[in-house]
């Protein structure tokens, strides 16, 4: 278990364990020679306590792939398992489990942030942040909460509604929704395509000190300085796994990883992520 860091928003796993597991996955859409294969036989794990990034062109799986660790989406064949953590938090089969129940786990186990921010207009940032976790009837725990409002610079902004805000500041608090509940796993879909390239670097500086702290984060992007500040690069195409490495040194991807970066697959992750919460 990581220890408490300076700001007090150290996440529930320690490194060499698994968050999440995909075995066997496979998503096709129609069936017999129209059938499109959007994976095909993906076995991928998440590390507990590091920051996996997936990359790959347009078309190659990417997305899809995130959907279904998300529980947006099931897949045709294969299974996605949300590991656990022992009694309080058992494993759990993802791609069997009903859609009420994938929805109250992207209410307590797995927060999503997507490119769009996803935000209710209505509502002001507290009460964006804390949605989920009134939805799912679960107390806030007000010391997590104050520690994550500070860590984030949003003190100021709680009771402003999310048109006035910056594209960067709409991002921190769908930062925010998806770690007050303390998840076992953060998914992330280009989560800085929204944004200028200086608020885009105070997103990711963000999510690298948030997987220090022990939180787990799955990312999806096509930039590839992005993907070298996480700790694992996996490249698909085609719907397969081509490519899979550490990341040597920070900010920098390591050497010989297949595949090329390609342009953003954001939109299909949004529009289900309308779903999340």
């Amino acid at each position: 278990m990581a220890g408490a860091g300076v700001s007090g928003l150290s996440g529930p796993g320690a490194p060499g364990e698994v968050a999440l597991s995909a075995r066997g996955v496979s998503v096709a859409y129609g069936s017999g020679d129209t059938a499109v294969h959007a994976l095909r036989g993906v076995d991928v794990d998440v590390p507990r306590g590091r920051w996996l990034s997936l990359m790959g062109p347009s078309g190659s799986g990417k997305t899809t792939l995130l959907q279904v660790m998300s529980g947006l989406a099931t897949p045709s064949t294969g299974t996605v398992t949300l590991v656990g953590r022992g009694r309080t938090q058992p494993p759990v089969v993802l791609s069997s489990a009903s859609e009420r129940e994938r929805t109250l786990l992207r209410r307590t186990r797995i927060g999503v942030v997507v490119q769009d921010f996803n935000l209710v207009p209505v509502l002001t940032v507290a009460d964006n942040i804390m949605l989920p976790q009134r939805l799912a009837g679960k107390k806030i725990d007000k010391q997590y909460y104050s520690a994550l409002i500070e860590r984030l610079g949003l003190g100021g902004r709680l009771k402003h509604l999310p048109h006035q805000l910056s594209g960067g500041q709409k991002q921190r608090v769908a930062i925010a929704r998806a770690v007050l509940g303390r998840p076992d796993i953060i998914v992330a879909d280009e989560p800085t395509g929204a944004l200028d390239s200086e608020a885009g670097a105070e997103v990711l500086t963000l999510f690298r000190q948030l997987v220090d702290e022990g939180n787990t984060l799955a990312m999806v992007t096509h930039d590839e300085q992005a993907a070298g500040r996480g700790d694992v690069i996996v490249r698909l195409r085609d719907g397969q796994i081509v490519g899979h490495a550490q990341v040597t040194q920070p900010g920098r991807t390591a050497a010989g990883t297949a595949g090329t970066a390609g342009a953003a697959g954001a939109a299909g992750f949004a529009g289900a992520a309308g779903d999340a919460l």
